[in-house]
């Protein structure tokens, strides 16, 4: 199954009284995410009750890439996308290289609530990262590192399956490709 997870929702089924969790957005008890998206990030969570499948999406050998559309603050330089590109060094080590260029924002974007705030004096970009690792918010650290912040994270796509037009809280089932 494919969810388009909203911002603030937890990538889980359980947490405090005061969270949003998938419970609210997922019609079935027997399925599970398969990787996380962390709560103030958007997009494509795959959920699944098949193991094989669990397995290849979230164990690092098996290097499934994932897709991110990311509304950094500034404009991004040629030396900024290389290294995204090549391997940022972060305090955990070197990231795998990757692909990184910068596109128009995503067509048919939902507003997200609150609203990523604007700064009249700073321009923002938005990149499309696709990486084949998935460390502790991974790519807000790249583009940190590289001196463009992260203002907006959205997954578009996890190996074969893609967002498509899924909107926040939007769920579709697709069937296994393995």
């Amino acid at each position: 199954m494919l969810l388009n997870k909203p911002y603030g929702v937890l990538s889980q089924f359980s947490g405090d009284a005061d969270e949003a969790t998938l419970k609210g957005l997922v019609p079935y008890n027997d399925i599970y995410p398969a990787g996380r998206l962390d709560k103030d990030s958007e997009g494509l969570l795959v959920l699944t009750n098949d193991g094989v499948i669990q397995h290849k999406i979230s164990d690092p050998r098996h290097k499934l890439p994932k897709m991110y559309w990311v509304q950094v603050e500034g404009i991004p330089d040629e030396a900024a996308l290389t290294a995204l590109r090549t391997g940022v060094e972060l305090n955990d080590g070197i990231t795998r290289p990757g692909e990184a260029f910068l596109m128009d924002e995503p067509a048919n974007l939902w507003p997200r609530n609150p609203p990523v705030r604007e700064r009249q004096t700073v321009p923002d970009t938005w990149l499309c990262l696709k990486i084949k690792e998935g460390r502790n918010r991974q790519v807000r650290r790249m583009t940190a590192a590289v001196g463009y912040p992260t203002l907006r994270l959205i997954r578009a796509g996890v190996g074969p399956w893609l967002l498509r037009s899924l909107q926040p809280g939007e769920w579709r089932e697709e069937p296994p490709v393995w």
